[in-house]
């Protein structure tokens, strides 16, 4: 029987979470990696005439149904069945993911880590614990696992970009160019190269030269989150029309993304059009973020 053996993670409002906090665990040994699936679980087979097994195949269907709560007792209680089984750095790994839909950010932590003390040299682990730390704030903490990753893995772009990312955050743009130099070094054709330097001129005022980079990896693999940076680029570029094509495209592909509606904001306020502004800053803020800060951020 096929069971889901990974539940992927995609939320999460920092830059470093959305562009590569993406699970995507190795399968422990003796179970037998298949295709994955299109919402990104991967499945495997594996045997479910234990318990132990049963039970995980029972957590896959609330993994489906998203229903992530009774999933993770599902899981617990394999991890109780079994507590020696070497599959439980996987098992645990997993429980933390469904902690962190249900926003257990400290209970996610304690179970990255725990998965961890099995498999200390886990890279994805490290990366899914650290991506965690950044949506905690603990930055530093985060700091010391992507750097734990660039010495377990020395062609992991991954860690690089993101350890890129929240260097240019604390305002060291020379520290960020480096790691994204790195990552050029170990692929060439890197989208996270030109995706991290695109952010960097993005942030220094360089709209036109971000927007050559943003639009480098659309072309292979376009996302709403780089079609947002290259929609505000046009904005501050006074390329409305170029900038409204983006938000459009963006919100066909994450059409709950509340900093989309604030981009649409700006771009109407540009337009002169004040009640679709509104319209849209209220929807901005009925999609979670603050007013003030959508207020603040088109200059109302």
């Amino acid at each position: 029987m096929v069971v889901v053996a990974m539940v992927a993670w995609q939320q999460g409002g920092a830059q470093v979470i959305d562009a590569v906090g993406k699970e995507n665990l190795k399968i422990p040994k003796g179970l037998k990696p298949q295709e994955k699936k299109p919402d990104n679980t991967l499945a495997v087979d594996i045997d479910t005439e234990t318990p132990y097994f049963q039970y995980v195949d029972s957590a896959q269907t609330y993994i489906y149904s998203h229903d992530w709560a009774t999933a993770e007792q599902w899981l617990l209680k394999a991890f109780k069945e079994e507590p020696d089984n070497p599959s439980n750095s996987l098992i645990l790994s997993n429980i933390a993911t469904l902690q962190r839909y249900q926003g257990k950010l400290a209970d996610a932590v304690k179970n990255y880590s725990l998965a961890l003390d099995m498999t200390p040299h886990a890279v994805t682990l490290l990366l899914n614990r650290a991506a965690l730390y950044v949506q905690m704030d603990s930055v530093q903490r985060a700091i010391n696992d992507y750097e734990r990753v660039c010495e377990l893995d020395m062609y992991n772009t991954e860690a690089r970009y993101s350890l890129g990312v929240l260097a240019m955050e604390r305002g060291d743009n020379k520290a960020a160019e480096d790691y994204f130099t790195e990552i050029k070094r170990i692929n060439p054709n890197s989208g996270l190269y030109h995706e991290g330097m695109g952010l960097l001129h993005k942030r220094n005022g360089n709209h036109a030269r971000a927007v050559e980079l943003f639009t480098q990896v659309i072309r292979v693999q376009p996302s709403a989150q780089l079609l947002a940076h290259r929609a505000d680029c046009y904005l501050a570029m006074k390329k409305l029309n170029d900038a409204a094509a983006d938000i459009r495209t963006a919100l066909e592909i994450t059409p709950d993304d509340p900093y989309l509606y604030l981009l649409r904001a700006k771009l109407n306020k540009l337009r002169f059009q004040r009640a679709d502004m509104n319209r849209d800053i209220d929807t901005a803020v009925s999609l979670g973020l603050p007013r003030d800060y959508v207020t603040t951020t088109i200059g109302e």
